[in-house]
């Protein structure tokens, strides 16, 4: 499961290392929608959460959905400027069809929702296949869906404002000490680039990222098998101190292949029973079963939307599912008519942050 850029033909300029505001303030974000992902940092999203007026925090709320199972596109800026009003300015240069299709991706939370080439603004089909997977996804987000779809140029100016709001209330505080960080580390990443090219600078990125054997293409370990081109636009590598474990990144066609790394440094995990190990790696050892994690590391899922995603039925997604019960690794909630099941992130991570790295990633 990798997802593989290539790079043929690009001369060594087209790896670009940059911070970017707007990628950090999305990272963060995250980290505030889904603080058991980052244990090392609950402390802080709940020290923000607390400092919030409720006015923006019921903002955030509402549009969760672009950075919460995963970021929407426009949200990891391909060409990093210096702050975080001229990322924005570029995001408002975005038409509407790429914003709202990026945005109804994510909402989604699948990028197995293909559109084929439709617009949701334009074409019936593509808009209702929208509204039909965030109404399973909640009620929540088909709100959010069907607002988008009928105002996009309200959406995109609250969610700017919001935006706007978070620089204010935590993220100016944040960026401070982060930038400091990063700038130590794109200084290494441009001088291993610089002195020994692209694959010494990879491997300092992660050992999820490398560069494959003939130099024409930058592997990238991820939830599913994808590709893209950087041979006319280039790569661009984005650190980021609130981002770990995620390795996040912008393939979809049309926008500028970017990854975002984590440059923090993992905490160590807590022991656990030998019997409780043995259980859960007996219920790891299946590669279906991982990959079922690795998607519902993104969100809650149903057995249904997971059959789909991975072109399984939805009996055998349910036998798996159970294996990954009984292990302590799931939960499942009942929603209406649908059970929507998560990661027990507490469980998991016990087991080791290399695991909980594989699957987050």
């Amino acid at each position: 499961m990798t997802l593989r850029i290539d790079i043929g033909g690009l001369p060594a300029e087209g790896v670009r290392f940059a911070a970017s505001p707007l990628a950090e303030l999305t990272a963060m974000l995250h980290v505030l929608a889904e603080p058991g992902h980052h244990p090392q940092l609950a402390g802080w999203a709940a020290d923000v959460w607390a400092g919030l007026s409720p006015e923006l925090a019921e903002r955030l709320r509402e549009a969760e959905f672009l950075w919460r199972s995963s970021q929407a596109d426009f949200l990891i800026p391909g060409r990093p400027r210096p702050t975080l009003a001229e990322e924005l300015d570029d995001v408002d240069r975005i038409d509407d069809e790429r914003y709202v299709t990026a945005a109804l991706v994510t909402t989604c939370g699948s990028n197995r929702v293909h559109f084929a080439g439709r617009s949701p603004l334009t074409d019936a089909t593509a808009r209702e296949r929208a509204l039909d997977v965030a109404q399973a996804r909640g009620a929540l987000q088909e709100a959010f869906a069907e607002r988008l779809l009928a105002d996009p140029a309200a959406v995109r100016a609250r969610v700017r404002h919001t935006l706007e709001q978070c620089a204010a209330a935590f993220f100016d505080a944040a960026w401070t000490g982060a930038a400091v960080r990063l700038a130590t580390d794109l200084r290494l990443k441009n001088d291993l680039l610089r002195r020994h090219g692209i694959g010494a600078a990879l491997a300092s990125v992660s050992g999820a990222v490398t560069l494959a054997p003939d130099g024409d293409c930058i592997v990238v370990d991820k939830v599913q098998d994808k590709a893209t081109s950087a041979r006319d636009s280039g790569v661009t590598f984005i650190p980021s101190v609130y981002g770990r474990p995620h390795l996040v990144a912008v393939h979809a066609p049309g926008w500028h292949p970017v990854v975002q790394y984590p440059v923090a440094e993992p905490t160590p995990s807590e022991p656990v029973p030998l019997e409780t190990v043995t259980l859960r790696l007996e219920a790891l050892a299946h590669p279906v079963r991982l990959r079922l994690l690795r998607t519902l590391a993104r969100g809650p899922h149903t057995t249904g939307e997971l059959a789909h995603a991975w072109e399984l039925s939805p009996p055998e997604v349910s036998r798996h599912l159970a294996v990954l019960r009984r292990a302590g690794l799931l939960t499942g909630r009942r929603q209406g008519r649908y059970v929507r099941y998560s990661l027990n992130l507490p469980d998991l991570t016990a087991l080791g942050t290399d695991l909980l790295a594989a699957v987050l990633r």
